[in-house]
């Protein structure tokens, strides 16, 4: 019999059988129904219990499943061959993998965006075996490749900046617009900044997450990708149409800028301070749609697809970090509502979009046109990402462990002198 159980006969099978225990069951599953190895890697509990088998013994049902999701365990390449794992029933798979209430969740290309992203569990926060132990290369030239994306759009959106804002309409010809929030909520000067500080939260805890996640040159490729693309396209918006100033408390005189040289100063400027308010950045006319809502969504959506399940206190307060920025964002009056709404939308429907193609194979091939023509980066960063990335952690640092392994060292020699 080879180790392998893909490749048994009918015959191994039966061996197989033998050897458990269950011989009284080889004339019912190798002489009338032909399972081989493959065949018997696929069974499940509820191929015992129903036609054509209908084994009647309760015991032997329970102890047949546990001996075949053993045999599972051991062949789980084979399995990963035989289904790929986008389109692989939960029955399937060697383990019962628990998602948040405890109950077996489904993973098909049907589901909706949210639904897919949202309650994924291979993670190693569940009780399950995590996505058939596949290793996920980090890839760290991709991740440089990509940082070097986000921040050539980083820069573009500096110098756009500074063209929009000597573009903005005359604020005593064009008066702020009429918008349903902005006439009814009044100025709060210190909103703005309140709306930054929330950004500055959860960026750490966007840093500290990706520092201790096994898989983070996956995650910074993504977010550079993700957040690269949506400032890129905010660059079209900001160019395209001029809108009146929001609030009549900005100062949005045009700057005496001389020449191209004085303009990229400016630009550089903008670019160092990130384009924050706390930093010393002040600018008009980059309000189609709100960099600072999206900044804050895609730090929201990130922390909560990558940290644990269980992390719910975490999750909540994220969200409301999230809404109560983008809040102050209008009692400061620096965008208009449709801004910070398109802004909100785009960013979400990227971001599900780009995780739903990422985390499920079969879709990947079956858009793959449509992807790499919409979204030419997609192919090349996500190409050698084969499924799920789980939510698995280490510790990133090696002075503790090697303090250890010297403690123990010396304790060794110690104890060998006496």
């Amino acid at each position: 019999m080879t180790s392998k159980a893909g490749e048994w006969n009918v015959r191994e099978v039966a061996e197989w059988l033998d050897k458990n225990g269950f011989e009284t069951y080889i004339p019912l599953l190798c002489d009338k129904h032909k399972i081989d190895g493959k065949a018997l890697l696929v069974m499940t509990e509820l191929d015992l219990k129903q036609p054509p088998l209908e084994l009647q013994v309760l015991g032997d049902i329970k102890r047949l499943s546990i001996a075949i999701n053993k045999l599972k365990q051991l062949n789980q390449e084979t399995l990963a061959e035989l289904f790929p794992l986008v389109d692989q029933p939960p029955s399937v798979l060697p383990c019962s993998y628990q998602g948040r209430s405890g109950r077996r969740r489904r993973r098909y290309s049907s589901e909706s965006p949210e639904h897919f992203i949202r309650h994924r569990d291979f993670s190693t926060e569940t009780d399950g075996v995590s996505s058939f132990n596949k290793k996920f290369k980090p890839e760290i030239w991709k991740t440089i490749v990509a940082m070097i994306y986000f921040l050539a759009v980083t820069w573009i959106t500096a110098i756009t900046m500074v063209i929009v804002h000597d573009r903005v309409p005359d604020m005593k010809t064009y008066p702020p617009l009429p918008d349903i929030f902005l006439d009814n909520m009044p100025f709060i000067p210190w909103a703005f900044g309140m709306c930054e500080f929330t950004g500055v939260v959860l960026a750490c805890i966007w840093i500290t997450i990706m520092i201790f996640h096994k898989h983070r040159f996956i995650l910074l490729r993504r977010m550079f990708s993700l957040f690269g693309s949506v400032f890129l396209l905010r660059c079209i918006t900001m160019l395209i149409t001029s809108l009146s100033v929001p609030g009549t408390h900005l100062d949005c005189q045009r700057r005496p800028h001389g020449n191209w040289s004085q303009k990229l100063h400016e630009a550089f400027m903008i670019w160092e301070g990130v384009g924050m308010s706390i930093q010393g950045v002040r600018t008009c006319g980059d309000y189609m749609f709100s960099g600072h809502t999206v900044v804050l969504t895609l730090l929201n959506f990130f922390i909560t697809e990558y940290s644990p399940r269980t992390l719910y206190f975490l999750h909540t307060t994220t969200w409301v970090l999230n809404l109560f920025g983008i809040f102050f964002i209008l009692a400061a009056h620096e965008h208009y509502s449709i801004d910070v709404f398109v802004a909100f939308y785009i960013t979400t429907r990227l971001f599900l979009y780009y995780h739903t193609l990422a985390n499920n194979r079969a879709l990947m091939q079956d858009d793959g046109r449509r992807a790499r023509i919409w979204f030419p980066l997609f192919t090349f960063f996500e190409g050698g990402v084969d499924g799920i990335v789980p939510n698995e952690y280490e510790w990133p640092f090696k002075f503790p462990n090697n303090l250890k392994i010297s403690i123990w060292q010396n304790k060794q020699k110690h104890s060998k002198t006496f």
